[in-house]
């Protein structure tokens, strides 16, 4: 489960993050730009964190992102994952220079749509919980996700 695939040079690991227990952990620092004029990480940054951590859980799945997505655009031309929609839930704030740990599992997968369950923790404290559906589109229609990514997202185990 924690290899990396083969077109992936080893020094990005630990910038991909890892899986463990069926979760995706991706640890992320808080830089300045991350903030606001208090000092606290902007509540919209989250959503880049987390949008991070989805595309690494994927690429640690073992999918060659590049060959997936060249084989479902034949299968679903002009196809994209869109957030169709986010529940969140700030619990606590992060800090500039905390490293957080972005966990991220899978939830339910139907035909079209994933949901997947994140958090943004500082080590043990839960600071932000959400549940994030994404769709799969293409020439502006929820479409089947095709085959080839549904198998590498383990979608017909979860």
């Amino acid at each position: 489960m924690n290899a990396l695939p083969m077109n992936t040079p080893p020094q990005t690991e630990q910038l991909d993050g890892h899986i463990r227990d069926g979760r995706h952990h991706m640890q992320i620092r808080v830089y300045y730009e991350d903030t606001d004029f208090t000092g606290l990480v902007y509540h919209a940054n989250y959503l880049r964190f987390m949008e991070r951590g989805r595309s690494n859980y994927l690429r640690l799945l073992g999918a060659d992102q590049r060959a997936l997505f060249d084989e479902a655009e034949s299968e679903a031309p002009g196809f994209a994952f869109v957030v169709r929609s986010m529940q969140l839930e700030f619990l606590k704030p992060a800090h500039m220079d905390e490293v957080l740990d972005i966990v991220t599992r899978p939830l339910e997968v139907r035909g079209a749509s994933i949901t997947l369950h994140q958090e943004v923790r500082r080590g043990d404290v839960l600071l932000l919980d959400a549940k994030v559906k994404v769709a799969f589109v293409s020439g502006g229609q929820a479409r089947p996700i095709p085959k080839a990514l549904r198998l590498a997202m383990k979608a017909d185990q979860v």
